[in-house]
């Protein structure tokens, strides 16, 4: 299985679209957005992933982080060294992004919602600059930002990460691995788990019983024994069945290589 290899689900190339559109916005629009959704989806890679193609400052926050704690993050990203006093973290970074614009991404920014300060710094910076902010963060993001009515206004867009569909699963296998799915299994996967990191494990789980089974295509049967752990007879264990059970109560079994 590939595990380098980064998957364009619909939330992806959702996300994408958003970041382009901020930075194509006029200078009278403010260039905040919000981005969320529940964990296991994909957002911190995603984000992770389009600031690194596009040199955008990337911050993860966390429970303890002051204002100063955040500029002096945001300091260090753009390459500076962090100063003692808050104001000259603040004057620094109007200074970098005015000679050299980037996009900021805060990432877990549900830690910073206790303190409306905090929020109110990140909105003075793009005020101040132009460059785009961006907050990630949890499903209920949205409504925690909700309580900083002045912030929330001006807010540009708000992109949910949305749940897992067929053709997300389909998409992420085709990526991923080289197996044969059908169509019926990948439904049936689609069910079974909506968080890319799981699915990432099943897909492990599967291509080492396959490889084991000679399996040569995963179909829902196949997939539903791996993953309940039933065990799947060999063609051996099979044969030995059939001379002690009926032929009529053998089309449960399931035979190593795929064929029934």
């Amino acid at each position: 299985m590939n595990n380098t290899k980064f998957v364009r689900t619909k939330n992806v190339k959702q996300f994408v679209a958003l970041m382009d559109e901020l930075q194509k916005l006029p200078p009278n629009i403010p260039k905040l957005a919000l981005v969320y959704g529940d964990h296991g989806l994909g957002k911190t890679k995603a984000i992770i992933w389009w600031a690194t193609r596009n040199d955008a400052i990337y911050v993860r926050a966390n429970n303890e982080m002051t204002q100063n704690g955040l500029l002096q993050a945001i300091v260090d990203e753009l390459g500076e060294r962090p100063l003692y006093l808050m104001q000259e973290n603040f004057k620094l970074i109007l200074k970098h992004l005015k000679r050299d614009p980037k996009i900021i991404i805060v990432d877990e920014a549900d830690y910073l919602f206790s303190s409306k300060n905090v929020i109110e710094i990140l909105r003075d910076i793009q005020d101040s600059t132009g460059c785009p902010v961006v907050l990630s963060g949890m499903g209920v993001m949205d409504k925690k930002i909700a309580r900083f009515k002045h912030f929330e206004d001006r807010i540009f867009k708000k992109l949910k990460f949305e749940q897992f569909n067929s053709s997300d699963i389909k998409e992420i296998i085709n990526e991923l691995t080289e197996l044969n799915f059908t169509e019926v299994a990948i439904e049936y996967l689609a069910t079974r788990t909506n968080q890319f990191r799981q699915l990432v494990k099943l897909i492990n789980r599967i291509e080492k019983t396959s490889e084991t089974n000679k399996f040569d295509k995963i179909d829902e049967y196949t997939l539903k024994g791996i993953i309940n752990e039933r065990r799947i007879l060999t063609r051996a264990e099979a044969n030995e069945v059939s001379e002690l059970v009926p032929v009529k109560n053998l089309t449960e079994c399931r035979f190593a290589g795929g064929k029934s």
